[in-house]
């Protein structure tokens, strides 16, 4: 293991992050901030409690995994994607370092603004809302994984795009639809019997389901399913990862 080019990567990751911290860290906070206003304050006032939750409270979950798939996949994205940009990508591609490597450099960094930003709203969520985490070791593990698999997900979408356009297309017009139909404002034992079926294809439901009974213990899935689906998840993107560097796609072109 070449912990030095890892160390190489990671840091050069991260002082873009710091270079850039208004956009890539207050603009969330701020966001996350407004949708507590509008959410827990207008709508909240129509629903009291969901499943005996106060509304405020049931929120906080989605939104953090709001914030941390977008932030995720978007930071994981342009990590790579920039080097190809400007075409650094055949140093990087030449240099005695395995894919793997290459990996853990930019995925670490681009899972550890995600992390930061996800701890920071649920920090910036207790001047809104009384909250207890029933069990913080189960959310915090949701919360890394959560964090790992959409930075190997805006990796590969990197990987994959052309153009700047391109590199924000999914996380703009896939993630963030499915996270807002995934339950993160509502529990899907509220919808009608058909659509709460629909519901269980949309695999943001059993990460942000799991996440949420890390807090509440109220789950729309059991727990192993949310457990075995963000393992699936990251074990997938991984795997496509592994034949993107073994075959040279959109690498070397």
């Amino acid at each position: 293991m070449n912990l030095r080019a890892v160390g190489a990567i990671y840091k050069f990751e991260m002082a873009r992050f710091f270079r850039t911290l208004t956009q890539s860290f207050i603009s969330p906070v701020i966001s996350t901030s407004l949708y507590f206003v509008v959410f827990g304050t207008a709508i909240g006032s129509r629903i009291q409690e969901v499943e005996g939750v106060s509304y405020g409270a049931f929120i906080v979950p989605g939104l953090i995994m709001l914030s941390i798939m977008t932030q995720a996949t978007s930071n994981g994205s342009f990590g790579i994607y920039f080097p190809k940009f400007i075409g650094t990508i055949y140093e990087l591609l030449s240099a005695p370092i395995s894919f793997f490597e290459i990996l853990l450099g930019y995925v670490g960094a681009a899972a550890t603004k995600a992390l930061f930003i996800g701890l920071v709203i649920l920090f910036t969520s207790a001047f809104f809302v009384d909250l207890v985490i029933q069990n913080p070791a189960v959310m915090l593990l949701f919360l890394v994984l959560t964090c790992v698999s959409f930075s190997l997900l805006g990796f590969i979408i990197g990987i994959w795009a052309k153009n700047f356009e391109q590199l924000q297309l999914v996380p703009l017009l896939v993630v963030t639809p499915l996270v807002f139909l995934g339950g993160a404002f509502y529990s899907t034992s509220m919808l009608p019997p058909i659509w709460q079926t629909i519901s269980m294809f949309n695999p943001v439901v059993y990460l942000i389901s799991g996440f949420r009974w890390a807090f509440f213990g109220l789950a729309d899935v059991p727990i192993l399913f949310s457990l075995v689906a963000i393992g699936g998840f990251t074990a997938v993107c991984i795997a496509v990862v592994a034949w993107i560097f073994a075959t040279g796609w959109r690498l070397r072109s």
